[in-house]
């Protein structure tokens, strides 16, 4: 109970590297960034909504450029038990996306990160542009049928609100990707 470690000249680079809420300043340290460093937990989409705050920051003009994405890694097994044993996670280690015999999902690990600029200014830059963003949205499930169940009216209201923001109508949409889950 002293409040010592074992390791005390490790200890603040353990605190700092294994804590959620300090891991992106660790980044932006690292990389000499400033402005605004946030970590976000929405679950499944944390990427989707890390992405909407950069675009929502670079429109505001909080920054000129933006690092979004999302990152998961397995620490414990502590995790993958409770969701087992709550019935979340696919028993045949498969996921069968809108599909009737869909059974949960299945856990992995990764990391991805994309670059955000304003178009104007990348293309003045002479970057190289993979996608344009013409807009997004964020929204909550609310009342659904289960806490971990999306909610299909709660998803209709969030794709409309990013395609009235990106000036697009529902009839000029060629694809639509969804993740493992469906949300």
């Amino acid at each position: 109970g002293t409040g010592e470690t074992s390791e005390p000249a490790a200890s603040l680079y353990t605190v700092t590297g294994t804590s959620f809420n300090t891991a992106i300043g660790r980044v932006a340290y690292v990389l000499g960034l400033e402005g605004p460093a946030m970590a976000l937990d929405t679950a499944c989409s944390s990427s989707l909504v890390a992405m909407h705050q950069a675009v929502t920051g670079l429109q505001r003009g909080d920054a000129d450029l933006a690092l979004a994405g999302g990152v998961h890694a397995i620490f414990s097994g502590r995790l993958l038990e409770l969701r087992a044993n709550a019935g979340m996670l696919s028993p045949d280690g498969r996921c069968a996306t809108f599909d009737a015999g869909a059974n949960g999902y299945v856990r992995g690990e990764g990391c991805g990160i994309i670059v955000l600029k304003r178009l104007e200014e990348a293309e003045a830059d002479g970057d190289r542009i993979w996608a344009v963003i013409r807009g997004s949205a964020v929204n909550q499930d609310g009342a659904s049928p289960g806490l971990t169940v999306p909610n299909g009216a709660s998803q209709e209201k969030v794709i409309e609100q990013a395609l009235a923001r990106a000036g697009v109508r529902p009839s000029e949409v060629d694809y639509v990707e969804a993740h493992g889950t469906g949300t």
